[in-house]
């Protein structure tokens, strides 16, 4: 049985090997990454089906190959951390982090739940997602207006399609600028300025297809999703 390809950014090899282990004994294929460069350099190769996520890695850390991977879609990702604090797996999870595990762990815990978020996966969720008229579907890239018993087009660029995909996650969240652009906006040398043209531009072509007033400015702070 295949289950699936389980890419393991994990730079402690004895853990590594375990979970490993674990994971080919449940039918997975699995490859391994002892820093986080190395580990977005498997992911663009092989495209896996699910990454566990070590928080702690040479080279770029769990955060940074967490923030790289929401920007290229939306492989599952379980965060693995040694560290109990709330804060920190809460951040994992503002990120885009489907789950998290506190080390030490269980393997089959791991297992057990990797399998429990690729099924989620598997059953739509959450490929579409839906606030109000507006849907999102994250696997075809496609945003549409659900105002009559026809879906509309919404025409975007793939930097506005990233900012809503992410508004949408969490509608009502309000996001900062400096979020929005390190997460959504993979241009180094853009301003947090930017973000304010891409949600401009996003905005009227929502207001065209007939959806006003989705997107919300917070003053001082940044841009949430809202029901008009």
């Amino acid at each position: 049985m295949d289950g699936g390809l389980i890419l393991i950014a994990e730079d402690e090899p004895e853990i590594a090997s375990l979970l490993q282990a674990y994971f080919e004994r449940e039918g997975f294929r699995v490859v391994v990454a002892a820093d986080g460069e190395i580990a977005l350099q498997h992911h663009l190769m092989l495209r896996p089906d699910l990454v566990i996520l070590d928080i702690k890695l040479p080279c770029r850390d769990g955060f940074e190959v967490l923030s790289e991977l929401r920007r290229r879609g939306d492989t599952p990702v379980i965060m693995a951390t040694a560290l109990a604090e709330d804060l920190d797996k809460l951040s994992g999870l503002r990120l885009g982090a489907d789950d998290y595990v506190v080390k030490p762990y269980n393997p089959l815990e791991v297992v057990a739940r990797a399998k429990a978020v690729l099924r989620r996966g598997r059953n739509g969720s959450p490929q579409a997602l839906r606030h109000d008229s507006l849907e999102v579907d994250l696997s075809l890239h496609v945003a549409y207006a659900v105002t009559g018993p026809e879906k509309v087009v919404i025409d975007l660029t793939l930097s506005e399609f990233r900012l809503l995909s992410h508004l949408i996650r969490t509608p009502l969240k309000v996001f900062s600028r400096a979020e929005l652009l390190d997460t959504c906006l993979p241009e180094s040398d853009a301003l947090e300025r930017t973000v304010d043209s891409h949600v401009s531009n996003l905005r009227r072509k929502l207001e065209k297809a007939g959806l006003p007033g989705y997107v919300i400015g917070v003053r001082g702070v940044g841009y949430r999703l809202s029901r008009p």
